[in-house]
Order: structure tokens, then sequence, then C-alpha cells
């Protein structure tokens, strides 16, 4: 297990730019970004290149400046929309050399919602960048209500319905915790189908240990299934994040 920083969410205090400084000060190697389209993909990266990180992981598509919804992949009249926007997220993610891409569902329920997010998924799998892989998240109800990807059955559904290598499971231990009730059974059940872990504590995405999610048992089960990949802090800190890092002893 390998610990990452979400610089979306930590170190708040400080400008954008300025956090891939203390991430490496704090010992990280790796950072993820939930928006990076605000700036051009060249300062990203150099801010990366010059603190010795990798940047692994960002969203699709661009935030709807509008006010509307995070992300439209499962709304059937915004098929088209999709389309488009995702191929902005895949210049970005090729820009900066991005591992991996979570693609927002947003809001939505039934058969066909269900089968647009199948669709637009296949169709943005086999137009992807070669090493670039698509993930699907469930966000938890109350922190996005209505929100189409809201369950770990339903993610294993239409992973099964995409059916392609570079389509994979991204887990967060808050949002399981919030939907299932046992964040630790969560990532045993779905294990197989994990290629990238987020950390934060229930019920108010605060810093590992301070909520409801047993972090000991989560990490020991990490151990047990042989998980070599990226497990990154997504939490609100409190009010220093250098005092929020404790669980990258446990990795």
């Amino acid at each position: 297990m390998k610990p990452a920083a979400n610089l979306t969410l930590l170190w708040p205090e400080l400008p954008y730019l300025d956090r891939f400084a203390v991430a490496a000060k704090a010992g990280f190697t790796a950072v993820e970004v939930l928006f990076p389209y605000d700036l051009a993909a060249k300062e990203t990266l150099r801010a990366c290149v010059a603190n010795g990180l990798q940047l692994i992981l960002i969203n699709a598509p661009p935030p709807n400046y509008t006010g509307g919804a995070q992300g439209f992949a499962a709304v059937p009249e915004l098929a088209a929309r999709f389309r488009a926007d995702i191929q902005r997220s895949f210049r970005y993610a090729t820009a900066l050399k991005v591992r991996y891409l979570h693609v927002m569902a947003g809001n939505g329920q039934g058969a066909l919602a269900r089968q647009t997010f199948i669709d637009n998924l296949i169709w943005a799998a086999d137009i992807a960048p070669k090493g670039l892989t698509l993930t699907v998240e469930p966000l938890n109800p109350v922190a996005m209500p209505g929100y189409f990807m809201n369950d770990y059955a339903l993610a294993a559904d239409v992973l099964r319905a995409v059916n392609r290598p570079n389509v994979r499971l991204q887990y967060d231990s808050y949002h399981a915790q919030m939907i299932h009730g046992d964040a630790v059974a969560v990532f045993d059940q779905y294990k197989d189908l994990i290629v990238h872990v987020q950390l934060g504590d229930a019920p108010d995405r605060s810093a590992p240990g301070t909520g409801t999610v047993d972090f000991p048992a989560l990490f020991a089960a990490l151990r047990r299934a042989g998980y070599r990949g990226w497990v990154s802090g997504e939490y609100v800190p409190g009010p220093r994040t250098e005092d929020s890092l404790g669980w990258m002893t446990l990795s």
C-alpha cells in the first residue's frame, strides 16, 4: 500500500499550487485532485514535477459551472455532452500523466439511467488513452442525494455489463460506511474489483480515526487482500492537516 494525498481537501488553507510542496514535505509521493480544470494542465504538472509527485487521479467530467449536478454519465438527455466533455478530461489526464479517471454518473435512477451509464462507459473505455483506467465510485445519498451510482452492488452490476479491463471500481471508506454500515465488509466483498482506495471517516468525512470506520481492521483487510495500490486520504482534515496524517503509518 502506498499513501497519497487528496489536495482538493487537504491543506485547504493554502492556495492550490502551494499544496504540492507541503504534501511532499509530509512524505507523500503521489497526490490526487478532483477537478484540476481551472488551471492549464501544465501548471499542475509543473507543481508535481517540482516536488517529485505523481498525480494519480482526477474526476470527470469538468465542473458544471452553470450550477447543475456533478457528472452526467447516467443522464440520458446529456449523452452527447458527456461524449464531448469526457474527451477534454482525456486530454487533461494525458497531459498530467494520470493513471485513474473517476467518471461521475450524475443524478438518475432506473433502467434507462443504468443503460445510459453502461453505454457511455463502454464508449469512453474504447477510446480512452492507453494506460488510463476509468473508475466508478458509489457515493452515499446523504452527501449526494439523487446520485445514480449509490450502492456497491450496483457498481458491480455496471462493471459486469461494461466488461472492459480499463473500467474498475474506486473504493472510499467514508461512502462505503455511510451506504452499507461496514466499510471493512464492503472492501472484503468487492476487493477483486477495486483498483483505487480513498480514506475518510463517517459520518462527516472527517480524518481517519475520528468516526465510525474501523481503520485498523480496514488496513488489515487491505493487507490480507494483497492490495498494492494507492491509499489516498480524501477527508476534511480539521485545523491542521499534519495532525491528521497518523493513518500513513498503517499503510
